[in-house]
């Protein structure tokens, strides 16, 4: 009885011991891991956490660039803008070409390019080539080169986008058609989006940097209190394709943007630096005295207030710097509307199935991310200012570039007499001044 008893028990005793078996593997798995276990636990609320803190860091990151650039003049500024723009370019065709490379047609991708360049030489080519003739160029046949590219430029530019268009057809392979062709359109829509809205934006710095430095500021003003507004009050979602914007984010956005609108324009119109245009010099900087007549928009003026509104104020007239009513419907602009671009991009990322454009800024994601509302606002800005605000009074690059282009050798050396003869009748220069100077032309 007693063997048999053992015989009984050594099943549970095989037991125990496979248990403890068990017991000391996993012991051995835990000690294991106990050196691995000295790595960082995954934990959703510190994950969080450590975004925030890299997000943070990288926004005064690139606070601090965005000023600096700001302060060393606008040609620093137009290069970063084009900077941005081709890196905005490469992160949009980036995520609508990988099939093409699936497909082996890596043409596409260079073909894409190809169309950038083109583009940008048909909107920048003739300010860079002018200015570059101004201030650089001293050789005569490199400045003979440049005056034909003046003169020509438009031709030139549609020849070399039809030298594109010829290659684009030349490309198409059977089976694939759908999808060049789809990518020819997105080509052509994202050279329309951030290829021309980037033009109107430099031209706003040329304009003045106020026109730029406004615009951008309204905007993230605007982000950054939808932000805050929405974590704070939102409760009812705005957009479908956005989950995260709420209404009352928005609304809160709006009402704080329009009252920045106005500190943000009394810091930056009260500088030299920021309303004088830079068309002339884009090779000044905060530090260079820059003086101008300012544009009218800039000087007080006075309004008469309206009756129901006079026996409130007690005034019956009010002096006011227009600058501050076109602030205020640019800060409109800002928050009602330069919004849909950015959710017009959150669109493009779900359409392409992407949480981000790209990785360019950690914690922000890519270029694109960032930017997407800056280029609406952009081109709103320059045609409101072409629209209401520009005098366009005639300057000396403009009349160069006009004499240059229309009027042929012999017709310039005339011109630049009657100008002589002008500036001696006018009393500038005294007649043996006049007479050398016709001398040697």
């Amino acid at each position: 009885m007693a063997q048999s008893s053992v015989l009984r028990k050594r099943p549970n005793e095989r037991k125990m011991e496979s248990a403890e078996k068990q017991g000391r593997t996993d012991r051995s798995h835990s000690t294991t891991d106990g050196v691995s276990s000295t790595k960082p636990v995954f934990n959703e609320k510190e994950s969080k956490r450590n975004a925030i803190i890299v997000r943070t860091i990288w926004t005064f990151i690139m606070l601090i660039i965005f000023f600096l650039i700001i302060g060393i003049g606008p040609f620093w500024i137009i290069s970063a803008v084009l900077l941005i723009q081709v890196g905005v370019f490469k992160e949009l065709i980036s995520i609508t070409t990988k099939k093409a490379t699936n497909k082996d047609l890596r043409h596409t991708a260079y073909l894409n390019w190809y169309f950038l360049l083109t583009t940008i030489f048909y909107l920048q080519g003739r300010s860079f080539v002018r200015y570059s003739l101004e201030n650089f160029i001293v050789s005569h046949y490199t400045g003979a080169i440049a005056i034909n590219l003046l003169m020509n430029h438009k031709f030139i530019s549609y020849c070399l986008y039809v030298l594109g268009f010829v290659f684009f057809v030349s490309s198409l392979r059977r089976g694939h058609l759908k999808f060049q062709f789809a990518q020819l359109c997105i080509t052509h829509m994202i050279l329309l989006l951030v290829v021309l809205q980037g033009y109107c934006i430099i031209n706003n710095i040329l304009h003045g940097i106020f026109w730029f430095i406004l615009p951008v500021g309204l905007v993230i003003t605007n982000d950054i209190f939808a932000y805050i507004c929405g974590i704070t009050f939102g409760k009812t979602q705005l957009i479908s394709i956005s989950p995260k914007k709420t209404v009352e984010g928005f609304i809160g956005a709006w009402i704080c943007t329009t009252i920045m609108s106005v500190f943000l324009t009394f810091i930056f119109s009260n500088s030299a630096y920021f309303i004088c245009p830079s068309a002339n010099d884009v090779l000044v900087n905060c530090l260079s005295g820059v003086q101008c007549d300012p544009n009218p928009v800039f000087i007080r003026q006075i309004y008469r207030i309206p009756s129901y509104l006079s026996k409130i104020v007690g005034k019956d007239l009010i002096q006011i710097r227009p600058i501050y009513l076109h602030a205020i419907i640019l800060s409109n602009f800002a928050s009602l509307i330069a919004p849909f671009g950015g959710f017009f991009a959150s669109g493009v990322k779900r359409a392409c199935g992407v949480k981000d454009f790209g990785d360019t800024i950690p914690g922000h994601g890519g270029i694109t991310d960032r930017v997407d509302c800056q280029f609406l606002m952009g081109s709103f800005s320059y045609l409101y200012y072409e629209t209401f605000i520009s005098t366009h009074q005639l300057n000396v690059g403009n009349l160069l570039q006009t004499v240059i282009i229309n009027l042929s050798a012999d017709e310039i050396v005339q011109f630049v007499k009657s100008l002589h003869s002008y500036l001696y009748k006018i009393g500038v220069i005294d007649e043996e001044t006049f007479r050398k100077l016709n001398a040697l032309i």
